[in-house]
């Protein structure tokens, strides 16, 4: 009898994860990542170059990783410096993770034609080129996450770690890695 209510709840709680999973699939079918970016007023970037053994994105089945991407500008350089104590700082590197948010919104455009393609955010690897006393990392990340809300709505919601580096390549102030699903 303990063998049957306890498959018998397992099943419910089975039927329960389904349907709030599906009810989060519904809603982030609404979602227009196109429009939303668009609303912005920011215009995607050239998308960052294969080069030797790079690249930016890696698709597997429905699950896509993007490489690295830093605070480029549309002209394509880079913001850089440290974080913290006599240099920049939470609001500056707040900034430069918005930018690093373009890039990498500009790659997933330029990988797979459309935003909307884009079921949801699964995880984000945050890295803050941080002056050794500075501890705020995550409050620098914010400013990436909280525009990839902006374009994806609830969707846009993810895993997170946001850690302090001790430096980055050319000096650039946040490099951020994510994963996604993909429709």
């Amino acid at each position: 009898m303990l063998r049957v209510c306890v498959a018998v709840l397992g099943m419910l709680l089975a039927g329960q994860a389904f349907a709030q999973e599906f009810a989060h699939d519904s809603e982030c079918a609404k979602v227009d990542a196109e429009a939303n970016f668009k609303s912005l007023g920011v215009d995607f970037y050239p998308p960052v170059k294969t080069m030797g053994n790079f690249v930016p994105a890696v698709t597997v089945g429905k699950i896509m990783f993007l490489a690295g991407n830093g605070p480029r500008l549309a002209d394509g350089k880079y913001v850089t410096g440290k974080v913290g104590e006599g240099h920049l700082t939470v609001e500056q590197g707040y900034e430069a993770s918005k930018l690093a948010a373009i890039s990498m919104l500009s790659n997933i455009k330029s990988e797979l034609g459309d935003l909307n393609r884009v079921k949801r955010l699964i995880k984000v690897f945050g890295m803050v080129n941080a002056d050794p006393s500075f501890t705020a990392h995550p409050k620098v990340i914010n400013g990436f996450s909280d525009l990839m809300i902006k374009v994806f709505g609830d969707c846009g919601k993810h895993a997170r770690s946001a850690v302090g580096v001790s430096g980055l390549v050319g000096d650039i102030t946040v490099e951020i890695e994510m994963v996604a699903e993909l429709r």
